[in-house]
């Protein structure tokens, strides 16, 4: 098998696995808010309401579709089709395991494997903002219009925070490329002390830069406590207000998505991305394919649980005034992430030297 031909497949199965987990995310939400408020969740569409996500996709599909007056048609068109490509063209950086033997080939389980892929991310996020600033504005509405502004101001004052906690991991790795990043958390000593196999994962030594990180994920998602762009008891769902039909499926859709690239992105950079514990002694046991498969399900399993802890916080934490948000995000998470950088620098100098 050539690499194209390998790649294509990659691409088409990490499209349909995107969103086949944001499809069932909805269900995961529904089940997850039912055992929290005691309620027994879907439960009519099929087994355990599994076929949910699928009534729910055809009802987006056959409703009716409409522009409202005056509204910027292609524009209109454009914002949400910018959130769904940029939700699904993060996924293409991150290595989804370890590698696969195809007729005496070795293969990457990863899309695309380039050297800055960190600042590829950080490139994607920025422009994901257009895709709510463009609808908001195009909707002709001025409840939307004010949605979007504070869904702009809200990403960009979180894409801060959380670039600057990523210049540690960059720091301690030396390296842009999420690849060596993730491999560098599978070897060596924990705290250059212990010597666990397959667990010398990033947040044991960057804890502080995990949870500015994991906070302003939830910001950038949209997730609460960080909903404000489309709380609806203020802004009738912010930006998306004057959408339907699958426009709006797309915002929807994309948010899903979004949660599933961000909680793959908590795993590649502090909880050892595709490795597990025994990986050393796997790779010298077993075959090269029954380690990939390995590391692919022991991504998919952090990745899953990171999920449903975001869901879990939504049902948990009510939300946050504005005036908290701004506030949190610019007096303390970009402070704390300054001083962690700098800490950092400083133990990287002492130990070197």
């Amino acid at each position: 098998m050539s690499l194209i031909v390998f790649k294509i497949i990659l691409v088409l199965a990490l499209f349909l696995l995107s969103l086949t987990i944001a499809a069932y995310s909805t269900w995961g939400e529904r089940k997850v808010a039912a055992i929290l408020q005691d309620r027994i969740g879907p439960n009519r569409a099929g087994p355990f309401g599994l076929f949910q996500p699928l009534a729910d996709g055809g009802k987006f599909f056959f409703k009716e579709d409409f522009t409202p007056t005056g509204a910027d048609r292609f524009l209109f068109i454009l914002g949400p089709s910018i959130t769904m490509f940029v939700s699904l063209l993060t996924g293409a950086v991150i290595p989804w395991g370890k590698t696969v033997n195809i007729g005496g080939t070795s293969f990457d389980l990863q899309v695309a494997n380039i050297d800055v892929g960190v600042l590829f991310l950080v490139g994607m996020v920025s422009i994901g903002v257009y895709g709510m600033m463009i609808g908001g504005w195009a909707s002709n509405n001025k409840y939307s219009l004010i949605g979007a502004i504070r869904a702009s101001s809200q990403m960009i004052s979180y894409e801060l925070a959380m670039g600057l906690s990523l210049i540690a991991i960059i720091m301690m790795a030396g390296s842009l490329d999420l690849k060596v990043i993730t491999e560098s958390q599978s070897t060596g000593k924990l705290w250059g002390l212990f010597h666990v196999d397959g667990m010398n994962w990033n947040i044991f030594y960057q804890p502080l830069a995990f949870i500015i990180f994991y906070v302003a994920a939830l910001a950038e998602t949209n997730r609460h406590p960080f909903d404000l762009p489309e709380c609806e008891s203020e802004l009738v769902t912010g930006y998306s207000t004057e959408y339907s039909s699958m426009k709006l499926g797309l915002y929807l859709f994309g948010e899903y998505v979004n949660m599933f690239i961000s909680n793959a992105l908590i795993v590649t950079l502090f909880l050892g991305g595709y490795s597990f514990p025994g990986m050393e002694w796997a790779s010298e046991h077993w075959s090269e394919n029954t380690v990939g498969i390995l590391s692919v399900a022991s991504f998919m399993i952090k990745t899953i649980i990171g999920i449903l802890i975001f869901m879990w916080i939504r049902w948990t934490i009510p939300r946050f005034r504005y005036d908290q948000l701004m506030h949190l995000g610019w007096k303390k998470l970009i402070p704390l992430a300054l001083i962690n950088v700098l800490i950092t620098g400083a133990v990287i100098l002492a130990f070197a030297n």
